[in-house]
C-alpha cells in the first residue's frame, strides 16, 4: 500500500505531492526532541519539508498535528514496551520485556530522548489542557495495565499472597518514568539495566512449582 500523498502548492505552480506519513514521522521526531511548546511552525516547516498552508490543510493546527504524532509514536516504537509486557507468559518475563524495550527506545538515536509520553507533558503549557489530558490518559492506561497484571499474578500465585499489587504497580511505573528522565539526562544502558535489576530483586516473585 502506497503512503498517502497530499498536495503542496509552491508559488503558482501545480501542487507537488508529499508523503503524509513521512512528514508526520518527521514532525514526531521533532516534537519528541524539542517538546510541543518549543517547536515553532517554522521548525515544523523545516523538519517536515512542507509549507505551513499544506501542514494546516493536511493535519489541522499544531495541536492536532501533535496529537497525531503521539498516536504514531504509540503505534510504532513508543508502544513496544506495553506490547511486550502484554505478550509474555509470566510476570517476570513481562516486566523484563517491558523495561528492556523501554531502555532500548529511551537511549536510541543520536541523542537520548526518553519517553515522548512521560516527558512530553512537561513541554506543554497549562493552556493546552486537552493535550495534557491526552498524554495523562495514555500514562494512566499503561499504569492500569501493569496493575491489572500484578493483581492477576497475586491471584495466580506468581507473587506472594500478601503482596500489595497496587503499591508494586506504582513502584514499577515510578521506575519506568525515572528511566525515561535518566536516559534523557544521558544515563548509560548499563546503568539503567542495573536499576531495573534492583527493582526485580525486591518484587516478591514465588518460585515456580
Amino acid at each position: 500500500m502506497e503512503p498517502a500523498r497530499c498536495g503542496e502548492t509552491k508559488g503558482r505552480g501545480r501542487p507537488r505531492a508529499f508523503e503524509r506519513d513521512v512528514a508526520l514521522r518527521r514532525a514526531m521526531d521533532l516534537f519528541w526532541e524539542k517538546g510541543f511548546d518549543m517547536c515553532s511552525m517554522a521548525d515544523l516547516v523545516d523538519a517536515m519539508g512542507v509549507n505551513s498552508p499544506s501542514i494546516y490543510a493536511a493535519f489541522g493546527n499544531k495541536e492536532s498535528l501533535y496529537r497525531e504524532a503521539i498516536e504514531l509514536y504509540v503505534r510504532a516504537e513508543g508502544g513496544a514496551a506495553l506490547r511486550n509486557f502484554e505478550s509474555r507468559a509470566t510476570l517476570r518475563e513481562s516486566l523484563e520485556a517491558m523495561f528492556d524495550a523501554s531502555i532500548e527506545l529511551f537511549t536510541s538515536g543520536q541523542r537520548s530522548r526518553g519517553c515522548m509520553i512521560f516527558l512530553g507533558g512537561a513541554g506543554i503549557g497549562a493552556e493546552h489542557v486537552e493535550l495534557r489530558d491526552f498524554l495523562q490518559a495514555l500514562r494512566l492506561r499503561m499504569a492500569r495495565t501493569v496493575e491489572k497484571r500484578l493483581k492477576k499474578a497475586v491471584e495466580q500465585g506468581e507473587l506472594a499472597r500478601d503482596a500489595d499489587h497496587a503499591a508494586l504497580a506504582t513502584l514499577c511505573m515510578s521506575v519506568f518514568s525515572g528511566l525515561s528522565v535518566q536516559a534523557a539526562d544521558g544515563a548509560s544502558k548499563r546503568k539503567l539495566h542495573a536499576g531495573v535489576a534492583q527493582l526485580l530483586a525486591v518484587i516478591p516473585f514465588r518460585a515456580a512449582a
